[in-house]
């Protein structure tokens, strides 16, 4: 029910809002100051890193050369963590590697008194008994341990000093700039945690308006009822008080809804409600019964369970989803509603028209996702366009006509739209090319600049042609 539309757009909106606030997670650049301090200090950096993956049980060494830890093996304590293998995959790090002739076997006498350390060590014992640890967990356990138990042991200490670029102010820096990498990183991939946690609950959110929406007519119907009950009960009720026209408030459509068994399942997960809001509920009714089809709806000799959904169904597509007073109330419950509405609107006109047609047997509720593919589409594309954007950019600044566009000042709604196309082309290979092309032009010409639907356009059809002809992409 939540179509590829809705998702892409939650994608796009998503991947914005990561890459405007995520933290970056990289290894230092050379220093910028070279003085004796610096040097010393980026040296032993570089040094600490790849001791937390010797410590893990990685190989950092080119050819034959090996290390002390290599002789644990299986038996390796410190072997399997996220942050090692994470780290031990970082192109800078992969480059230091391969590169040899780190110095970094000047330590090896150190390194199995230093494990044998964090091994029995009190913060060693508290990391194990978390039974599934976190990145956040590795990182504070890696930083604590570098700190209280690398930094001050003495054979290390030892080694360091006998490099003759030593100094203590370098040694000290070097500690507070791994600490700062760690935690970095750790930031970083919480961020994308994070953010793939908001697409997931966005799209979720989308679903909640559907249903919201399905028992709106429920709520307006309930506060025309307690009107025509007050009315009976003031000082002088008219002849009209007593005895009104119920056929608003007998609706079958809406004793339908109110009863509905996959509503009531769903309200069990996720309570939806629309009591306090009835100023809103009140602004819609009086809309309502100001329309012609409420006349004539109310005048008719009789009404079936047919016209009883026609009629909801025509007040909820000319007033109440237009509604400005529907519009500013949804901005208050979520901040995903309002960019939902129009979709989910038309998911529930949908439903109603299935209502009446199926009469007198249940209806089901159309399902969150079509099916599991739909289901995992958003993660996959929002995770794969995060992995690659790099390469994806570089296929953007390809075919950037300077002339015309200043990839410096390209809107950034535009690269986001762009990297998350590129991705659908690349990894969906059951989606046609003009469909994914069709689709992120008109997102761009809804959500970015007046001239970004063309942009688009012309770029991704170069695009699309390098990638055919570097067999990337073999679909039409």
């Amino acid at each position: 029910m939540i179509n590829r539309i809705l998702i892409r757009i939650k994608v796009v909106q998503m991947l914005y809002s990561y890459l405007l606030t995520r933290s970056e997670f990289h290894i230092e650049n050379g220093p910028e100051k070279n003085t004796r301090d610096s040097r010393y200090a980026y040296s032993l950096y570089l040094d600490l890193l790849l001791i937390i993956l010797e410590l893990s049980g990685y190989r950092v060494r080119v050819g034959n050369e090996r290390n002390p830890m290599e002789a644990l093996g299986a038996a390796n304590m410190l072997a399997g963590g996220k942050l090692p293998k994470a780290l031990s995959t970082d192109i800078s790090i992969r480059d230091i590697i391969n590169k040899g002739n780190t110095g970094i076997e000047a330590f090896d006498p150190a390194l199995m008194r230093i494990y044998s350390a964090i091994t029995s060590c009190a913060a060693y014992t508290d990391f194990r008994k978390i039974k599934k640890a976190e990145l956040a967990d590795e990182v504070k356990f890696w930083v604590v341990v570098l700190n209280t138990i690398v930094a001050k042991d003495p054979t290390f200490i030892e080694i360091a000093r006998s490099s003759e670029n030593f100094t203590q102010t370098g040694y000290n820096r070097a500690f507070e700039m791994v600490t700062h990498t760690l935690n970095d990183f750790n930031d970083t991939r919480a961020t994308l945690t994070q953010a793939t946690n908001s697409l997931n609950e966005s799209l979720e959110k989308a679903y909640e308006l559907y249903n919201a929406l399905l028992i709106l007519p429920v709520a307006i119907t309930d506060v025309e009822r307690e009107r025509l009950q007050a009315a009976k009960e003031k000082y002088r009720p008219t002849h009209e008080d007593l005895n009104p026209n119920t056929r608003f408030v007998d609706n079958a459509y809406v004793e339908a809804i109110r009863n509905h068994p996959g509503i009531e399942e769903y309200s069990k997960k996720r309570p939806i409600s629309w009591e306090g809001d009835y100023y809103m509920l009140k602004d819609l009714l009086d809309k309502i019964k100001s329309t012609k089809e409420y006349a004539d709806y109310m005048e008719a000799p009789s009404t079936d369970f047919a016209n009883d959904c026609e009629f909801w169904r025509t007040m909820m597509k000319n007033v109440i989803l237009p509604s400005d007073a529907l519009a500013e109330t949804l901005e208050t419950k979520s901040v995903y509603w309002n960019d939902d509405l129009a979709i989910m609107g038309t998911f529930v006109l949908k439903t109603i028209r299935q209502i009446a047609r199926n009469y007198p047997d249940t209806t089901e509720l159309l399902p969150i996702y079509k099916d599991e593919d739909d289901a995992k589409f958003g993660p996959k594309l929002f995770l794969d366009a995060i992995k690659n954007r790099d390469t994806y950019r570089s296929y953007i600044d390809r075919f950037i006509n300077g002339s015309q566009w200043d990839p410096d000042r390209l809107a950034f709604m535009d690269i986001v739209i762009l990297l998350t196309a590129i991705s659908e082309l690349i990894n969906f290979p059951s989606i046609p090319i003009p469909v994914t092309l069709n689709e992120y032009i008109e997102i761009a010409n809804y959500y970015s600049t007046p001239r970004s639907g063309q942009f688009i356009n012309g770029l991704l059809y170069n695009v699309v042609n390098y990638l055919q002809q570097e067999g990337i992409i073999t679909k039409q």
